[in-house]
């Protein structure tokens, strides 16, 4: 076995380790590709190796990174859902919903068409869709964390558990339904999508009435 060279002080010069943050960031970039194959070719006629090509690394660390090629999509629709989720944590008692949503849940033109992109293959992508679905659930405590904290309840508690749960479908409906519509250009319908989403969760982020 080999070991690195001695630098003469001791430390053995090498390769500085990966920060989390930069797996990140290698992550998300391969996505972005992997995505953009995806939607080129399909998702069965896109290779690992062509991935890993178009992004620059090996066969070898992409799957060291990704378990399947349809894993590859995860980092990109978690952008989404993790802007989501600090668009629940800065909301403050005194801002109005909608206007919250439109001027704090924001992801880039790019992203965002390339999310809905990623949406509308996983209609006949069942390798895809379980990606989806399995960010929704890990995303649910998430939600309740959230939740709680905004409606002075522990985050275990059942009002806030079935409101997380309600808060996590209505996103996936109504994001399935601005990826799913007849209209080619994403931004245009992505106000409406606030819109709704705000009217959908008005009532689930309101404290709950007493019991007598």
């Amino acid at each position: 076995m080999t070991t690195a060279p001695d630098d003469g002080s001791g430390h053995r010069r090498g390769r500085p380790p990966v920060t989390e943050e930069q797996r990140r960031r290698q992550r998300l970039a391969i996505s972005r590709h992997a995505v953009a194959l995806f939607r080129e070719h399909g998702v069965a006629e896109t290779t690992g190796e062509q991935i890993a090509r178009a992004a620059g690394v090996s066969e070898r660390t992409l799957w060291r990174l990704f378990r399947s090629k349809e894993a590859c999509v995860e980092p990109l629709l978690s952008l989404s859902l993790d802007a989501f989720v600090e668009v629940l944590r800065s909301w403050q008692p005194a801002d109005e919903l909608g206007d919250h949503l439109r001027s704090a849940y924001t992801v880039s033109p790019e992203d965002l068409e390339a999310v809905l992109a990623v949406v509308r293959m996983s209609r006949d992508e069942p390798g895809v869709r379980a990606v989806w679905l399995v960010l929704h659930e890990r995303a649910e405590p998430v939600f309740a964390a959230v939740l709680g904290r905004r409606l002075g309840l522990p985050e275990h508690d059942l009002t806030v558990l079935v409101r997380a749960a309600a808060v996590n479908a209505a996103l996936r409906v109504l994001t399935d339904a601005l990826a799913w519509s007849d209209d080619t250009d994403p931004s245009s319908g992505i106000d409406e999508h606030r819109d709704r989403l705000a009217e959908e969760l008005r009532a689930l982020t309101e404290l709950p009435a007493r019991r007598p």
